[in-house]
């Protein structure tokens, strides 16, 4: 049987996906992307805000269109989405013959086979009150036995290595829907780490909804260094990248660990959110303005040629024009290498969506403007100075009918940064690793040469 898996929301939605596609493919399923062909569908979901929330359901009412028409034999919807709101999709979306939550995917393969044996018995009229329901409790530990699919291409990979948050702030649904933090014990990782390897994978990017917190629930401190040595003994691991560290968490064991560790890249992924002191409080964040930047000089200092990525949240309830003025002064002496903004997005449940003076959306989108035209100013001064600068780089693909490859910097995770288009006729591979010449830039983008 041919199976459709639609996976949508962040890289650690993408590792559910991948474990979930090897319990299928283990059971002689076969994926397929050809909506025509599929017999039936999984769909892996992600609710974290308001447009991705918009996107699942869109995605569920089309694959539920074909099932109406009997083109698809299940229907099975699982991740946020089908933790947090799995009653509502059953009650508005009858086609649904199942909802797994996010800590019972290890149960998609029987539910899948118990769905078709209904649908068999029945004739393919599943009854609307014998939808399945998998459910676990959110405490449950991380799979540690999966044979995952490897999704993604062009030698790098996501490693995650805890699950769930303890932060509790004020704006985020993450702990309703994917628990407490619980780290995934350090020779699972490693041993993941290593069959990843096996695949091919030579850009490890560790994730987690907070990485820099590793280790404290199972060993009683941070061990996240640990970690990173250990992993950079795997001999066909050549970078190492750091996403999701809190800003309050990082440690100068940590900084010298990424200074010392030559295969733990000079990024790291580090979520402020603001700078005015009374919307990080009213977001419930650990961090004040002064300690951020405290935080920022120890990583330039310790690591000149450090990248730091960041993102921001506008709009937040409460945010007055002063607050707005003094992020878009903090942006402007801080320079971020890599930034994201959010225009706020009103979560039900959270405490943040019944604070008083929430903002209005058009205020929010003006804010949101402002902020990407400053970041984009310095980007592209960043970009600028690139030139003449030899660089590392892993080459992703050819742009088909030319001599130009694309290729990623150290200063440059996938999906989310700028690329670096490499003028070669040398015929390179996905993966491979290449010294490249800086010889321009365009807006966020870098140009090169091959560097002899």
């Amino acid at each position: 049987m041919k199976i459709l898996f639609v996976s949508l929301g962040c890289d650690k939605n993408l590792v559910d996906s991948e474990e979930m596609l090897g319990d299928l493919t283990q059971a002689g399923y076969e994926i397929t992307d050809d909506e025509e062909a599929a017999e039936a569908a999984v769909i892996n979901t992600c609710c974290f805000i308001n447009d991705a929330k918009k996107e699942s359901i869109e995605s569920i009412l089309e694959l539920a269109r074909r099932r109406t028409d009997g083109q698809l034999r299940a229907l099975i919807v699982t991740g946020c989405l089908a933790q947090r709101y799995s009653q509502d999709i059953l009650r508005e979306i009858p086609e649904v013959d199942a909802v797994i939550g996010t800590t019972a995917q290890d149960t998609l393969l029987q539910t899948l086979e118990e769905v078709l044996g209904r649908d068999e018995a029945d004739g393919g009229r599943q009854e609307k009150d014998r939808a399945l329901v998998r459910l676990n409790d959110l405490r449950r530990l991380p799979r540690t036995d999966a044979k995952r699919v490897l999704t993604t291409a062009n030698g790098y990979g996501y490693l995650r290595i805890a699950e769930g948050c303890n932060k509790h702030c004020t704006y985020c649904v993450i702990p309703s829907i994917r628990g407490s933090y619980r780290s995934i014990p350090m020779e699972s990782v490693l041993e993941t780490a290593k069959q990843l390897a096996g695949q091919g994978v030579r850009e490890l990017i560790l994730v987690a909804q907070e990485t820099t917190l590793y280790g404290t629930d199972l060993y009683g401190r941070k061990m996240l260094p640990e970690l990173l040595h250990k992993l950079a003994q795997i001999e066909q691991i050549r970078w190492i990248r750091l996403l999701y560290c809190y800003p309050e968490e990082i440690t100068p064991e940590l900084v010298q660990t990424m200074k010392e560790e030559a295969k733990v890249l000079h990024y790291i992924d580090m979520p402020i959110q603001h700078a005015s002191d009374s919307i990080l409080k009213r977001m419930g964040r650990r961090t004040d303005r002064k300690e951020l930047e405290e935080i920022i000089s120890l990583l330039r200092k310790e690591i000149p040629d450090i990248c730091i990525r960041t993102t921001l949240i506008t709009g937040f309830p409460g945010e007055v024009d002063k607050d707005h003025k003094t992020l878009l002064s903090f942006v402007r002496r801080m320079k971020f290498e890599r930034l994201g903004v959010f225009a706020y997005s009103r979560e039900e449940g959270t405490p943040a969506a019944k604070m008083p003076a929430q903002i209005p959306a058009p205020v929010k989108k003006k804010r949101r403007k402002e902020l990407m035209l400053l970041q984009q100013e310095i980007a592209f001064k960043k970009a600028r100075r690139m030139k003449g600068r030899t660089v590392e780089a892993i080459v992703e693909g050819r742009i088909v009918g030319e001599d130009v490859y694309t290729a990623r910097t150290y200063m440059d995770a996938p999906g989310v940064d700028g690329t670096l288009f490499i003028e070669t006729r040398r015929e390179l591979m996905s993966g491979d690793f290449v010294r490249v010449k800086i010889t321009g830039s365009d807006e966020y983008d870098l140009i090169g040469v091959i560097a002899e």
